[in-house]
């Protein structure tokens, strides 16, 4: 009876693999998936009355007849695109996509990728004066009418940060408008917070739809990234403004005075790239001036991504855009948003910290970071029991990382726990940590972080300390059954110095799509950014913290590309003739690379020097990008000639030719001649006993400073190649006035590794620094 039993059963499971392996592959074909397709819009038939129809003709031309295929007569198309970027996005098979990019008047298609969220003192740090002042920040440029359209989680309306008090009517140019839905209604805009738009139908294609139980269908922010970017770019000043008491004071945006338009295009489950093309292309629509962006998803080609493209349009419309470089720093060539019509940037430290100190049972004391403020303060005077559940070995163990369910509350009650980071968040290790029973926590960095420290409002007793650090205090640990510590939290502290420092998180260079164009371009604060949080949510972003907090802490290249950002926005308030190129130029090209004690930018991951692969230009300097002097600028059309010097096919070429059907014009000799404010010379070996012929580039720039001005040029010397600038001096005799240069670089010796140095245009009152980085290619092999 068993055996027969057995044997049914084998027959009923061998049968149902059966089915289901012919099965699975006929219905795979039918599964759909969201595609990004690009139209020529001027190749549109005069038999079709308007756009939209003639897009709904192509992808239903391409549409399966089989009942299979939409048998749920789905509406394919969720978005049209017609101001950064042209076309529709639509569900469809992989069959479908295919004979859909084959039909004529397709310019190409993007499949839907992913991306994701890159995640105060800093106006004050950055040379920007109190609110309270009387001179032109809080009067000149208070009024201005320049909009930031930033995509991220949305906006909590009700926060301080967001109070128009004191500004004018919305300016004309404003043609957005603020969308209703779960708990945002119109009345949540104001003359501040100008416009409010939410984008979810790609989220909803590939994920599912939307639960309304966890999260808010509308603008309204559950997450508080969006609110914290959105407050840093331009909040309104806030009196007294902390976390938990800690970073007590004025917290206003870069640009107090700007009009803030909020995109949310981010989710639980991740941001969609239909999703934030359809907001970009509102965007450019409704009348931003300036689009600040942090977030992304990996790198590919410049014509297969969506964001480039698309940001790309924006600029063709006079849009300046700001994006984050990552947080996979420190590994190198970690960057994304590297496309040179992007600002890309990267994070540094502010000389704001919130130390901690472990003072342990054998006299030494170490001094980490945190957060904390809570009930549950350990005594300062006592010395409490350590535990750490790792070895010496390499091996990794879920023990030593307090992840979920691997504490015994036998082992770890009433004593403080060492965590090593990885994972899990941080935070959460201190959840796991108290409720096995642990009094404390001390977070030990690995090689991944290094030294840096950032700190977080923790659960319990925290304290965050270094890698090097950790390492002597786990030995100290292992090696004595009665070790023992005491932790004790200092508040905050001001004037650290070194600052700023290259934040270790911060994605790097090069940028291999083209190492001619120098990315990150810039570096700004992203380290312990203080601004308004959403109070749907606790300061640890996490589901088991109940606290609510106006404002909250947070680092990350996001908290950075909102500084460039608002910056950006004050600029163009200053100069609003000026293009996107030009007020990049102005950004990094009087952005600073000494600290302050005066000794070049250091990398936190090690303590050495950074170099232009890690801060790009430099770091963001407020005040002289209002007067840079000179400028590189460009049009839209120069971008363009550097993509006819990327191997691209005529097809690809067209991506970024549909709005002005543009051609290449082949005015660059090489893509290293791009009028970019950072130079970057690539010396290309073509046999093992060759030595590279010598590099010329060329650069225009414009006088936007006094009419009658005299520049000569300083460069630095490097090791490996001559540098010589023809002319030597630029002597201008009006504003707007245009004046070239020529570059050569002459190889003199070969170097294993990238030189770094700087071209410097002065005046005797300003100073137009541009990076160089010279680059030894070996031979192909």
């Amino acid at each position: 009876m068993a055996k027969t039993l057995m044997g049914n059963v084998a027959f009923f499971l061998t049968t149902y693999l059966l089915l289901f392996t012919m099965l699975f592959p006929a219905n795979a074909q039918f599964a759909k998936k969201t595609y990004l397709i690009q139209m020529d819009k001027s190749a549109m038939p005069k038999a079709f009355p308007n756009h939209l129809e003639w897009y709904s003709s192509k992808v239903k031309s391409a549409l399966s007849t089989s009942p299979e295929a939409d048998m749920d007569n789905e509406e394919r198309i969720i978005y049209t695109y017609q101001n950064a970027f042209h076309g529709v996005a639509a569900k469809l098979t992989e069959e479908e996509a295919e004979k859909l990019e084959a039909e004529e008047g397709v310019v190409t298609i993007f499949p839907e990728k992913k991306y994701e969220l890159h995640t105060t003192r800093s106006p004050t740090f950055l040379g920007l004066e109190p609110e309270k002042s009387t001179n032109m920040w809080s009067e000149k440029l208070a009024g201005h009418d320049v909009i930031v359209g930033v995509l991220d989680t949305g906006i909590w309306p009700e926060s301080e940060s967001f109070k128009d008090v004191g500004l004018r009517p919305v300016p004309s140019h404003w043609k957005g408008t603020c969308e209703i839905g779960t708990g945002f209604t119109n009345s949540h805009c104001n003359k501040k917070v100008v416009g409010a738009r939410v984008f979810y139908h790609g989220y909803e294609a590939a994920i599912g739809r939307i639960n309304e139980q966890k999260e808010y269908k509308s603008p309204r922010d559950q997450d508080g990234h969006g609110t914290h970017t959105a407050a840093t770019v331009g909040g309104s000043p806030v009196h007294g403004a902390n976390l938990l008491g800690y970073a007590n004071g004025t917290a206003r945006g870069m640009a107090p005075g700007t009009r803030i338009a909020a995109y949310k295009v981010c989710w639980i489950g991740g941001c969609f790239s239909s999703d934030i093309v359809s907001a970009i292309d509102k965007a450019v629509a409704d009348g931003v001036n300036v689009l600040s962006i942090s977030l992304g998803g990996g790198v590919s080609s410049y014509y297969r991504d969506s964001l480039s493209v698309a940001a790309f349009g924006a600029m063709e419309r006079g849009v300046f855009v700001s994006c984050s470089a990552g947080n996979s720093g420190p590994d190198p060539a970690s960057l994304t948003n590297v496309s040179p019509w992007i600002t890309t940037v990267g994070a540094s430290t502010m000389d704001r910290d919130f130390p901690s100190d472990v003072k342990l049972g054998n006299g030494k004391k170490i001094i980490g970071v945190s957060l904390y403020k809570g009930k549950n303060v350990l005594s300062i005077k006592k010395q409490y029991p350590l535990v750490y559940l790792g070895s010496n070995s390499s091996r990794v163990d879920p023990r030593s990382m307090c992840l979920e369910g691997t504490l015994d509350p036998k082992v770890v009650s009433g004593k403080i726990v060492i965590c090593d980071r990885g994972l899990s968040p941080r935070v959460l290790k201190g959840h796991v940590v108290r409720s096995a029973g642990g009094v404390g926590m001390i977070l030990t960095n690995t090689e991944a972080n290094g030294e840096e420290l950032v700190a977080d409002s923790h659960l319990l007793p925290a304290v965050a300390i270094g890698e090097k650090e950790g390492k002597e205090l786990k030995s100290y640990v292992l090696s004595s059954k009665t070790a023992t510590a005491a932790l004790a939290f200092k508040g905050t502290i001001l004037g650290i110095k070194p600052s700023p420092v290259v934040a270790a998180f911060s994605s790097r260079g090069p940028n291999f799509l083209s190492l001619e164009i120098l990315k990150p371009d810039l570096v700004a604060p992203g380290v312990n950014i203080l601004a308004a949080w959403s109070e749907a949510i606790g300061p640890s972003g996490l589901k088991i913290d109940n606290r609510r907090v106006k404002f909250n802490i947070v680092s990350g290249t996001s908290m950075s590309c909102p500084h460039v950002s608002g910056v950006a926005a004050l600029v163009k308030s200053r100069h609003p003739e000026w293009s996107p190129a030009a007020i990049k130029s102005a950004l990094m090209t009087t952005s600073y690379v000494l600290d302050n004690t005066k000794k070049t930018l250091r990398d936190s991951s090690t303590a050495k020097p950074s170099s232009p692969y890690d801060h790009g230009a430099g770091h963001i300097d407020p005040i002289r990008a209002l007067d840079p002097g000179l400028v590189y600028d460009m049009v839209p059309q120069d971008y363009f000639e550097f993509l006819c010097t990327q191997n691209l096919t005529p097809t690809q070429l067209k991506v970024f030719a549909k709005y002005s059907n543009r051609s290449c014009r082949h005015s660059l000799a090489s893509s290293g001649d791009l009028n970019y404010p950072a130079i970057s010379s690539v010396f290309t070996q073509k046999t093992t006993t060759s030595f590279p012929s010598p590099v010329i580039l060329h650069r225009i720039v414009t006088n936007v400073g006094p009419p009658d001005s005299k520049y000569h040029v300083v460069v630095s010397p490097f090791k490996g190649a001559s540098i010589k600038v023809e002319p030597e001096t630029l002597n201008f005799t009006r504003k707007h006035q245009k004046l070239s240069y020529k570059i050569t670089f002459k190889p003199k010796v070969r170097q294993t590794s990238p030189e770094f140095g700087s071209l410097v245009w002065k005046d005797g009152f300003h100073t137009v620094r541009s990076p160089i980085v010279i680059t030894w290619l070996p031979p192909p092999m």
